[in-house]
C-alpha cells in the first residue's frame, strides 16, 4: 500500500467522524444550547446541505490548483470548521460552523480520490479508491462511538476539538506524504455541464437521494430513539453505534458485489429490504435486544445501497465522470438533509419518535418506485436499439 493512502485514509475518517457524530451527541447537545431535539436535528441538514453546495462550487474553485494544494486547503477549512463548533457560544454560531466544515467534505473527497487512484498502476485503482473510503466506514465503526463517548464523558465540545486534533495530523500527513499532483489538463466543465440534460442522470441523482434520506430520516435521530424509546444508557447507545458501524462496514462490501452482478434488480432488491427493515424497527426498537439486532441488519443494508447508487450515477454520466462524482457526493448529502429535515418536521408535528421508522419505509418505497421506472427507461431503450439493429 503506497503511504499517501494512510494519509487519504485518515483525512477521510476525520471528515466522516464529525459529518456523523452529531448523531450521537444530539441530546447533549440540545440540552446544552436549550434547544429541542428537531432543532438539533437540523445542524445534520445544515451540515448536509453544505456539501450538496459547497462540493461543485470548490469543485470549480480548485478545478486548475494542483491537487496536493487543494487538499491541504481543504483540510485547513476542515479544522478551522471543527474548531468553530467546539467555541460556538449558541445554536445559531454551532449551525454556521458546521455549514463551513462542510464546505471541505464534498471536494476532498473527490479530488482525493482522483490522487489516490494515481497512485498506483491503472488494474488496483478501484482498491486504492476504496482503500482511502474505508477510513469513512471506520469512521463509523470506530470515531462515531469513541466521538459519542468522549462527548459523554467529557461534553460534547470535546468531540470537536479531538476532531479537529485529527484534521491537524490529516493536514501534517497530506503535506508530508502526498506527492504534488497537478491536473493532466484544464477541465471543459461547459462540455461536462451537458450530461444534466440526460433524464436517466437526474433519475439516478434522485434514486440516491430517496434511497439514502431514508436512511437519515431514522439514524439523524437514532440517540433518542435509543435511549426514550428502546431504555438504552447513553453508554449502552455509544455500543449499539459500534455495531451499526460494523453493519456498515458489511453492507458496503455486500452492496458492491451485488451491484458487479446484477446493479439495477441488486438495487431494488435492497430498497425493499430497507423498507421492510424500518418497518419491523418500528416495533423492534420497543426492546433492547431486538432493536440492537434491527440495528445491525439496517447497518448492512443502509450502506449496500451506496456502491450500486454510485456506480448507477457514474453509468448514467460516463462522458463527465467528474461531474457526476462531484454530483454524487451531493446527492447523497441532500439526501441526508432531507431525511434529517423530514424527520425534524414529523417530530415538530408532535408524532412520537417510533413514528420515524414507518416514514423511513415509505420514503424507500418512492425510492424503489423511482429505481423501477429508470429500469424500465433502460428495458424501453434496450428495446429500441434492438430494432434498430434489425432494420439495419
Amino acid at each position: 500500500m503506497p503511504i499517501p493512502l494512510l494519509a487519504l485514509a485518515i483525512s477521510a475518517f476525520a471528515i466522516g467522524t464529525t459529518e456523523f457524530v452529531i448523531m450521537g451527541l444530539l441530546p447533549d447537545v440540545a440540552r446544552d444550547l436549550t434547544v429541542s431535539i428537531p432543532s438539533a436535528g437540523f445542524l445534520v441538514t445544515g451540515y448536509a446541505l453544505g456539501v450538496a453546495v459547497g462540493a461543485p462550487l470548490l469543485a470549480v474553485l480548485t478545478a486548475k490548483m494542483p491537487r496536493k494544494l487543494a487538499l491541504q486547503l481543504l483540510m485547513g477549512v476542515f479544522i478551522v470548521g471543527n474548531v468553530l463548533c467546539a467555541v460556538a457560544p449558541g445554536y445559531s454560531w454551532l449551525m454556521v460552523a458546521r455549514v463551513v466544515t462542510s464546505f471541505a467534505h464534498g471536494s476532498f473527497f473527490g479530488i482525493g480520490a482522483v490522487v489516490a487512484a494515481s497512485l498506483v498502476p491503472a488494474e488496483k485503482r478501484a482498491s486504492a479508491i476504496a482503500l482511502m473510503f474505508t477510513g469513512l466506514t471506520l469512521a463509523n465503526v470506530l470515531g462515531v462511538p469513541f466521538g459519542t463517548f468522549i462527548g459523554q464523558e467529557f461534553g460534547w465540545r470535546t468531540t470537536f476539538w479531538v476532531v479537529a486534533a485529527l484534521g491537524v495530523l490529516s493536514l501534517v500527513g497530506v503535506a508530508a506524504l502526498v506527492p504534488n499532483k497537478h491536473d493532466s489538463g484544464p477541465s471543459n466543465f461547459g462540455h461536462e455541464l451537458r450530461v444534466l440534460k440526460e433524464p436517466q442522470v437526474w433519475l439516478a441523482l434522485a434514486m440516491t437521494v430517496l434511497g439514502f434520506g431514508g436512511v437519515f430520516v431514522v439514524f439523524t435521530y437514532i440517540a433518542p430513539i435509543l435511549e426514550q424509546i428502546s431504555g438504552f444508557s447513553p453508554h449502552g447507545v455509544t455500543l449499539v453505534l459500534v455495531l451499526f458501524g460494523v453493519g456498515l462496514t458489511i453492507g458496503n462490501t455486500i452492496g458492491g458485489k451485488l451491484a458487479d452482478r446484477a446493479l439495477m434488480p441488486s438495487l431494488m432488491g435492497i430498497l425493499v429490504a430497507l423498507a421492510i427493515i424500518m418497518a419491523v424497527f418500528a416495533k423492534t426498537s420497543h426492546n433492547q435486544t431486538l432493536a440492537a439486532i434491527t440495528i445491525f441488519i439496517w447497518g448492512i443494508a443502509a450502506f449496500a445501497t451506496v456502491p450500486p447508487l454510485q456506480t448507477r450515477v457514474v453509468e448514467k454520466a460516463k462522458h463527465a465522470p467528474n461531474l457526476a462524482s462531484t454530483l454524487n457526493i451531493g446527492a447523497f448529502n441532500l439526501g441526508n438533509a432531507g431525511g434529517a429535515w423530514l424527520g425534524g418536521v414529523v417530530l415538530s408535528q408532535g408524532h412520537p419518535l417510533d413514528s420515524l421508522p414507518w416514514v423511513a419505509a415509505v420514503v424507500a418505497v418512492v425510492a424503489l418506485g423511482v429505481t423501477w421506472y429508470a429500469a424500465r427507461l433502460d428495458r424501453g431503450g434496450q428495446g429500441a436499439r434492438a430494432a434498430a439493429v434489425d432494420a439495419v
